[in-house]
């Protein structure tokens, strides 16, 4: 009887996001000879599902660039990045924004919809991936209570604080469910004790189950919260800490 050949079913990954000798290389199409500029220079990280992790360094050390790559903006120049089984450098373009549903992200301004109310805010990010509006009533308020919003469904963009306006972005990066909070410097522009209850809300939001990546040049939140810390200096990981701090390059 003729052995039948078992076919080899490839692991999966223990790592929610995978980073393998990455480089980015941003060209100069008027002056190919130049080579480019080097955003990222072999760079390797790999996060486990339910990790916080700060990525830290000064302006130009390459976090923007890492935050594109992992939102597939941008493709890597060499290497390979895999975040929840999808490998970005061979995903189908057609496949991307069912890929970035499972990514929630926050920016330093807020990018809010300044003619609509939080709820709308919020449920716009539902409407795109086409919930249903039964769907929407019951998704929204849930998730403006977890952020402390409750009561301000109602009110304009114009008339909340800061802090506020961060809580309705962190709710619609959150109301899909993301797998992923990618924050992008999300206390930039907040007064010290709003940018700890920010904070605070995303650690919270950690412990709940979500994998939280927060870039920032705050030292003194990264120091005080004694997370993982990864620190970039001109594209190269020159450190990566449980429970780090930052890293004063002076």
């Amino acid at each position: 009887m003729a052995e039948i050949k078992r076919r080899k079913v490839a692991k999966p990954s223990p790592y929610i996001i995978e980073i393998n000798n990455v480089t980015k290389i941003y060209r100069d199409s008027s002056n190919a000879a130049a080579g480019g500029q080097h955003a990222l220079h072999n760079v390797s990280i790999k996060i486990e599902p339910g990790e916080f992790v700060f990525i830290v360094g000064e302006s130009g050390s390459g976090k923007s660039t890492m935050i594109k790559l992992l939102m597939r903006e941008l493709t890597a120049t060499e290497g390979t990045i895999n975040v929840m089984g999808y490998d970005l450098g061979h995903i189908r373009h057609r496949k991307i924004p069912k890929f970035r549903r499972n990514i929630g992200i926050v920016f330093q301004n807020f990018r809010l919809l300044p003619d609509r109310n939080v709820y709308e805010n919020v449920a716009f990010a539902q409407r795109i991936i086409q919930k249903s509006n039964k769907d929407i009533r019951r998704n929204v308020p849930a998730v403006l209570a977890r952020v402390g919003l409750a009561g301000k469904y109602k009110a304009k963009i114009k008339h909340l604080s800061g802090g506020e306006q961060q809580r309705v972005a962190i709710a619609r990066a959150l109301v899909n469910k993301p797998s992923i909070l990618l924050c992008d410097e999300p206390t930039g522009n907040l007064d010290p004790k709003t940018t700890w209850e920010i904070m605070k809300l995303l650690e919270t939001i950690n412990e709940q189950g979500t994998t939280v990546i927060v870039v920032t040049h705050n030292a003194d939140i990264v120091n005080s919260m004694q997370k993982r810390v990864i620190t970039l200096d001109k594209g190269v990981v020159v450190s990566d800490e449980e429970k780090g701090g930052y890293i004063d390059e002076d």
